[in-house]
């Protein structure tokens, strides 16, 4: 075991050499020694049609983060509503969207009309994932994939194809991969798409010829809007409603899943109605209805497609429901 392990250094860093310009410096690989680098390695090189040298030249240097896997370990959403969304509905983060707001006005614009996006719910998205450009993220991003891609059971597999992603991406941008910073979780740039997200879904919106969602607020915008576009939105179609329930199981109407919604009428029986008396439904209308908790107890909502969309972002159903109140308050102002 321990002749193979010296074996595989040595084999690693003659690859190195091979792959690296005289002018670089091979730098240890803090994951060669994994068992499952080398199937990884195999498996990047036959989707993106990479070389061995590639790959591992790409991963030259990288390091293990260890806090990483803490962070995943114990997620945002895991706290309750009324602690989660203080981290994004607040005064300075709404001053900071209208800023924004106003200063891509023709952009935002642009995008509702050709996507169908409200421009509350783009601005909602850039508001929760990065503050509207003011915090991207500062770990490298290869490092951040590569640790979980090899320390994250749970979601090895889709964080290492993240990391390929990644590599071919950064090989066909140009960049050097360890030049790419993001969050913890490998997202990257103005709307955090993951890496894999960025060739099929991003937007040369500004028209320069390069998509650059890392420095160019309005390729972020026309990316989010298709990339909601492309997972189904529903043009001039509503999102949400404030509900109340009216019962004594509250299990029994809450979704399961948001993909397989109930006709209004049936949840309607069941206790279910718009807190808005004005609001009408009709009774086939396919809806879901959710429920957070408050500081002074549950509060519903009835939501539409629509909203399910925007979990295809983030699952997380406080995410979804804070970025549209943020976005909804910033464009009205």
């Amino acid at each position: 075991m321990f002749k193979s392990g010296i074996f595989h250094k040595l084999r690693n860093l003659s690859l190195c050499a091979i792959a690296l310009p005289l002018s670089s410096f091979c730098q240890a690989n803090d994951f060669a020694s994994n068992p499952n680098y080398n199937n990884f390695k195999t498996k990047t090189m036959q989707t993106y049609g990479l070389s061995e040298q590639q790959v591992d030249w790409a991963m030259n240097g990288s390091k293990n983060i260890p806090s990483i896997i803490n962070i995943m370990n114990r997620p945002g959403e895991s706290k309750p509503w009324y602690e989660y969304k203080t981290n994004f509905l607040s005064e300075g983060t709404i001053q900071r969207g209208v800023r924004f707001k106003n200063q891509y006005a023709e952009t935002l614009n642009r995008a509702e009309q050709q996507y169908g996006v409200p421009q509350a719910i783009i601005l909602g998205i850039l508001g929760v994932e990065t503050g509207f450009g003011s915090n991207k993220g500062n770990f490298i991003t290869r490092d951040a994939l590569a640790t979980l891609g090899f320390g994250y059971e749970r979601r090895a597999a889709y964080f290492q194809d993240e990391l390929s992603a990644l590599i071919a991406w950064s090989y066909k941008d140009g960049v050097p991969t360890n030049s790419v910073v993001g969050s913890y979780a490998g997202a990257v740039g103005y709307p955090q798409f993951m890496p894999s997200n960025i060739p099929k879904f991003g937007v040369d919106y500004d028209g320069n010829g390069h998509v650059d969602l890392r420095n160019s607020a309005v390729d972020a915008i026309g990316s989010i809007a298709n990339y909601l576009s492309q997972h189904g939105w529903q043009r001039n179609q509503p999102i949400a409603f404030p509900a109340r329930y009216i019962g004594n199981n509250p299990e029994s109407v809450i979704a399961k899943d948001l993909t397989q919604p109930t006709p209004y009428g049936i949840l309607k029986k069941q206790g279910i109605s718009p807190m808005n008396p004005i609001v009408k439904f009709d009774d086939l209308d396919m809806v879901n209805v959710i429920q957070l908790q408050d500081d002074y107890g549950p509060i519903y909502y009835i939501t539409y497609p629509n909203f399910q969309v925007i979990t295809t972002y983030n699952k997380s159903r406080m995410y979804a429901t804070a970025l549209w109140l943020l976005g909804t308050e910033i464009a009205s102002r």
